[in-house]
């Protein structure tokens, strides 16, 4: 144990010091793919011990089953956006950057203020998108996997249809393209956007009064539940991942379920069978069934 922990002092000490010497920016790029992996199961580590430990509700359906599937989504989702777009989100904002276009690289803003703006933007655009995928029948029918979820757990945060994956991407691209953000702010996004996806859908018990503090600075486990409500007008409600003043400020925050967090039914009222709402080919399927009109934003239930 000691052994494996004076391996682990040591590897912190030279990324330390190749941090240093290259700065800050450039050592992150030339480590991206590291930082990414490391965040995604550091995170996912930290609230499954977390769920173990103070779990919030009670789960209805089995853990394991679940997460084989979650996760098996999530490594699908991952291997198809390698192959249709390799370079990715990352990828296009140092095309863009090459070529000059967007907003920051026309106007001269400092590299630190294009990065923390950049952040901001992109996280209003992810909850416009999430409004969207709401309100756009079509859209709804493939985003509704990831709300047939029959529990509310880390791996639900990521737990997408490989559609919205791509839609998602391709929305992303565009934001590039307009903004033109350093490519140090894009991969800073991505990995807070991953980061409190996990976070926010983590079965895992906050105190009350912390609760309160936290959710104005950041969209909490307490907050983003209400979201994954079967109740529809609960389900339209709380659609931040990151920041949860778009909420706040748009009409669409909710504090709390009307039958309470633990009394409250996580998922859909039309999809509650364990092969459609856990077995990773019945969740691949959801953007095919029922008609396609069968949900719109406002409509109340």
């Amino acid at each position: 144990m000691m052994e494996y922990l004076n391996r682990l002092l040591r590897f912190v000490e030279t990324t330390y010091h190749q941090a240093r010497i290259m700065g800050v920016s450039e050592f992150v790029m030339s480590h991206e793919v590291i930082i990414r992996l490391v965040f995604f199961f550091g995170i996912l580590l930290i609230m499954a011990l977390w769920e173990f430990a103070a779990p919030r509700r009670r789960l209805t359906a089995s853990k394991a089953l679940r997460w084989i599937n979650n996760l098996g989504i999530v490594f699908l989702d991952s291997f198809l956006v390698r192959i249709i777009f390799p370079a990715a989100a990352v990828g296009m904002a140092a095309f863009a950057q090459e070529h000059g276009w967007g907003l920051f690289n026309h106007f001269q803003v400092s590299n630190s203020l294009a990065v923390a703006l950049s952040v901001v933007v992109m996280d209003f655009v992810i909850y416009l998108q999430h409004v969207m995928f709401h309100a756009i029948p079509i859209f709804w029918r493939i985003h509704r996997m990831h709300h047939a979820d029959l529990d509310f757990d880390v791996t639900t945060g990521i737990r997408f249809h490989p559609f919205e994956i791509i839609l998602s991407m391709l929305i992303k691209f565009a934001v590039v393209v307009v903004i033109g953000p350093p490519v140090l702010g894009v991969i800073i996004f991505e990995v807070l956007l991953n980061a409190t996806s996990m976070f926010n859908h983590g079965n895992v018990r906050i105190l009350r009064s912390l609760d309160r503090i936290l959710r104005w600075i950041v969209v909490t486990p307490e907050m983003h539940r209400v979201h994954h409500s079967v109740v529809y007008y609960e389900t339209n409600s709380n659609f931040g991942f990151n920041l949860p003043l778009w909420d706040r400020f748009l009409g669409t925050y909710r504090d709390q379920p009307r039958m309470g967090h633990e009394g409250m039914t996580i998922g859909l009222w039309n999809f509650r069978d364990i092969k459609h709402c856990v077995i990773l080919p019945g969740m691949l399927a959801i953007p095919f069934i029922g008609k396609i009109a069968g949900y719109t934003i406002d409509r109340r239930k």
